[in-house]
């Protein structure tokens, strides 16, 4: 069972090249870092916001810190619920890959592209006025656009590349780098 890991202040590469009873799964997997003092702050500020907002609405104290206690609770479970904690990206060579993400709600969304159907798998760069970041997106057959990989996080390319890699060779596409 090889596990490599990459960690940066934001992210955990997380690789186990040998998983399963066949030791033939490849999966990779990227973990999101992030510290629970936020969710205090986010909740703490959500909560005096809204309690001086109903205070002067309302201008009853108990009915104003009633109504900003429910919907501080209603707002944190609504980011509760679109908070990723892991995407993953899982080889299965002879049949496909599955793509993962992992919410703090404990909700998975899966996707299944069969191996026939990948072209290629593909490191894009994004430039943007104010940041430049990369990204793996598969090209895949019938399909007009790009599938992102990971659709939420952005990754350094250090990241990237062995996810790339072992795409390329369960893909039995050859590795190169254009830079047209």
């Amino acid at each position: 069972m090889t596990k490599i890991q990459i960690v940066n202040m934001r992210y955990t590469y997380i690789h186990d090249g040998s998983v399963g009873p066949h030791k033939k799964i490849d999966s990779h997997h990227i973990v999101i870092q992030k510290g629970k003092a936020w969710i205090f702050i986010v909740h703490l500020f959500l909560s005096l916001f809204s309690a001086t907002a109903f205070y002067h609405i309302l201008e009853n104290f108990f009915t104003a810190l009633l109504c900003s206690i429910i919907l501080s609770a209603f707002l944190v479970k609504s980011l509760y619920q679109k908070l990723i904690v892991k995407e993953s990206v899982v080889i299965f060579p002879a049949f496909g890959v599955q793509l993962e993400t992992h919410y703090e709600s404990g909700r998975v969304f899966r996707r299944f592209i069969p191996i026939d159907k990948i072209l290629k798998p593909v490191l894009n760069e994004h430039v943007t006025p104010f940041t430049c970041y990369w990204s793996l997106a598969l090209v895949v057959r019938g399909k007009e656009e790009l599938i992102l990989a990971f659709k939420e996080v952005k990754l350094p390319v250090k990241m990237l590349i062995p996810i790339w890699k072992a795409l390329c060779v369960a893909t039995c596409t050859e590795e190169t780098m254009d830079t047209d």
